[in-house]
């Protein structure tokens, strides 16, 4: 490569972090080095995918689309888009299906399914329409064996996914859902991890997805190894996908299992409901050491330590797990896990499988790790009634706006500020807008303080069953870091 073709490549450069270009497509967008001065400026495009909802003929779901008006976004100025359509599945053909598009921020939209081949979605989002742009499906299964409440929020494309929790168990049937949003295939391996390590997979390696389509692989056709506790690594060779996995239990439900937040020494999975039956913590440990923990759960009263789970040993490569039972004891609270010796940290990714009710009335969903909500983040979907917001402070205490937007059918957004206690967890229901009708948007905003994690329960209880479904609320990435560069001409006499 000669000197004038490398000039011109820094040029390009150069121009791109002066426009201050943004585009949020995953995990993996680059960042600036640490020691750039950087300022943060509003993504421009942002791209989500859906799973496909359910197989069940009794199953309705409902989408909710949500931009919240920000610090660099308004309901009147600029333009922008954002739209839902169907992809192919294994089939290669696209089914029908309408989603409303969103037309402002502040305001969401809506569309439904009630068809048992409703297909997944791949959505794009550009303008004033793409920073923390949100999507929900939740899915209500009234009567059979998977009857419940699953709920996801759309995940965005990336090359790799964590998700542990997952199972091969007999009473178990696991679905992890690809979606490929580009125009070239994707090549992913599925990787199994139990309490012996890596379990022997005859198909897991190389599953082609093709362009805009979606793959479902049944995790039990992997492996001949019946587990309850295991730990699924979604790796996308080339390409990249959304990943999601649908759990289900024979007679208690099931729920979407989100993909954890990226390996780390700490995690908090927060927002344990009050009446939680039972809980059931699986973690891995990533690295090539093995994780010893401090478990400890954060009530609103402050931070207990579970007697006779004090701590939990993983084993590098390997899935462990714990019975926690009703820990919570009637107070909502968040699990942290935190090195028992700092100077020998090693990185985790950890979920939670959350059990209400007894006997014939029990409904299941989970709590991964998650990420801090470092600006602002949305749960999209909430109604008049059943919805939890959870909000935890591990390190100090914090202070955040959560507002509730309009309605689909109109109404005017309330806002109340809300100050979470050093390790303590905050449970409340969210304020429902003035005068709204329909589904409506909450979002919590970062004020000051220390770090806070969210999760938002919404509970939905059917003939004595209490279905429920959460959704962790991680960091929306409305905003991208971009160094703060000058035009500098001068490299073209290099």
């Amino acid at each position: 490569m000669n000197r004038s073709t490398l000039s011109l490549f820094g040029v390009t450069a150069a121009l791109a972090a002066v426009t201050g270009v943004a585009v949020l497509t995953g995990a993996g967008a680059p960042a600036p080095a640490p020691d750039a001065k950087a300022a943060s400026l509003p993504v421009e495009r942002s791209a989500l995918t859906c799973p496909s909802p359910s197989g069940s003929d009794f199953a309705t779901t409902t989408y909710t689309s949500f931009t919240p008006i920000g610090k660099t976004t308004t309901s009147t100025t600029g333009a922008g888009s954002a739209k839902l359509v169907p992809v192919a599945g294994a089939s290669g053909k696209a089914k029908s299906m309408a989603v409303g598009p969103l037309s402002t921020p502040g305001k969401p939209a809506t569309g439904s399914a009630n068809t048992a081949d409703a297909p997944a979605l791949l959505g794009t989002a550009d303008g004033k329409l793409a920073p923390g742009w949100t999507v929900q499906q939740t899915t209500v299964i009234d009567t059979g064996p998977d009857r419940g409440v699953l709920g996801a929020a759309c995940t965005q494309p990336d090359s790799e996914f964590w998700f542990p929790g997952t199972s091969t168990a007999a009473d178990r049937s696991d679905y992890v859902h690809l979606t490929n949003p580009d125009d070239t295939a994707a090549v992913v391996d599925l990787e199994l991890y139990g309490n012996n390590g890596a379990l022997t997979t005859a198909t897991g390696n190389g599953i082609t997805v093709p362009p805009k389509s979606t793959v479902s692989v049944l995790l039990s056709t992997l492996t001949t190894t019946k587990a309850e506790d295991l730990t699924l690594h979604v790796t996308a060779r080339t390409g990249r996908v959304g990943a999601s996995v649908l759990a289900s239990t024979a007679k208690a439900g099931g729920d979407w299992l989100p993909a954890a937040a990226d390996p780390a020494a700490s995690v908090v999975l927060p927002g344990i409901p009050a009446d939680a039956t039972d809980v059931r913590l699986v973690a891995y440990a990533t690295g090539q050491d093995d994780a010893d923990l401090k478990v400890r759960l954060l009530s609103a009263s402050g931070a207990i330590t579970p007697a006779g789970r004090e701590t939990l040993h993983v084993k590098s490569g390997m899935t462990a797990s714990a019975d926690l039972a009703d820990l919570t004891k009637g107070e909502t609270g968040s699990l942290v896990l935190t090195p028992s010796d700092p100077k020998a940290a090693a990185p985790v990714v950890a979920a939670l499988r959350i059990t209400r009710g007894k006997g014939a009335n029990q409904e299941t969903a989970f709590i991964p790790a998650t990420s801090a909500i470092t600006d602002r983040a949305t749960a999209a979907d909430n109604r008049a009634k059943g919805s939890t917001l959870s909000l935890t402070a591990p390190a100090a205490g914090a202070t955040v706006k959560i507002t509730s937007s309009a309605g689909t059918g109109g109404g005017t957004p309330v806002t109340k500020t809300v100050t979470v206690k050093a390790g303590t967890t905050t449970a409340l229901t969210p304020a429902t807008p003035t005068g709204a009708k329909g589904q409506y948007a909450v979002t919590v905003e970062h004020v000051s303080g220390g770090p806070v994690y969210g999760s938002r329960m919404l509970a939905l209880p059917l003939n004595g069953i209490p279905m429920f479904t959460i959704q962790p609320l991680p960091d929306d990435r409305g905003l991208v870091a971009v160094p703060d560069a000058e035009a500098n001409l001068s490299i073209l006499n290099n």
